[in-house]
């Protein structure tokens, strides 16, 4: 039986009794109905999981034994980066958990001309907390012991400019010169993908793209929606070059 996995903000050391944070302790005991005794499985994003055991519950707090550790290999060998335009609501959040689940390294949101996602500072800070625990879910779900990053919001000259020089660049584009039998395996390693928002990239946000080094990417001749494009796009690559 697949023992229950939970993502804790904790320093987890086998042999040490920790208090389980709040949240991570009522998911574990009112959500899964664990009780003392119970035994679980815990990861704070350092690459292992940690056996753990429930070793009590009061009203103010639930403790835990850390039991072991054991490494978990399930990372692809290919970094992927997605830029991803802000989209609204549940369509972002399906487009973090989905690419979680299919192994991106890291998660960048750009603020494109057509970004229809109004974003101050206090909205940022909820919008970036909602969003670690939608990527925590999915790393709890997946399997994976080690979190993504997920980068402030930032406009798309400033994101796209600041991925590495020697990451193959790739936007998705019908009319791309691109495919994925032309493709050749980054040596690096290492592949950013942008994808726009819900209005697509302005014929601005595509010179920009172009000047830093973003060639398109042809999937097919359909265009495909925001929040499909980017986990197509992912799943293909992972297939070509990441996870065989």
């Amino acid at each position: 039986m697949r023992l229950t996995r939970c993502h804790v903000i904790a320093t987890l050391v086998p042999g040490q009794r920790i208090v389980v944070p709040e949240s991570a302790a009522g998911h574990l005991t009112r959500v899964l109905r664990l009780r003392e005794g119970d035994a679980c499985v815990l990861f704070n994003g350092d690459g292992y999981d940690y056996d753990a055991r429930i070793a009590s519950i009061g009203k103010r707090e639930v403790t835990a034994d850390v039991l072991s550790a054991v490494a978990v290999h399930n990372e692809s060998p290919l970094r992927i980066v997605l830029l991803q335009g802000i989209a609204r609501g549940e369509k972002m959040d399906l487009i973090l958990q989905k690419a979680t689940e299919l192994g991106v390294a890291e998660l960048l949101p750009v603020i494109a001309e057509r970004t229809e996602v109004k974003l101050d500072v206090e909205r940022t800070a909820k919008r970036m907390a909602h969003w670690r625990s939608v990527i925590a879910s999915a790393c709890e779900q997946s399997g994976r012991a080690t979190l993504p990053g997920l980068a402030v919001p930032a406009a798309l000259a400033a994101a796209a400019t600041g991925v590495a020089g020697d990451c193959m660049k790739l936007t998705l584009d019908p009319a791309g010169t691109q495919t994925l039998a032309s493709l050749q395996a980054p040596v690096s390693h290492a592949i950013a993908v942008a994808i726009g928002p819900e209005g697509g990239w302005s014929p601005r946000d595509r010179e920009l793209l172009l000047s830093a080094g973003f060639q398109g990417l042809r999937l097919g001749p359909r265009i495909l929606r925001t929040e499909t494009a980017g986990l197509a796009a992912i799943a293909a690559i992972q297939s070509r070059f990441g996870d065989l």
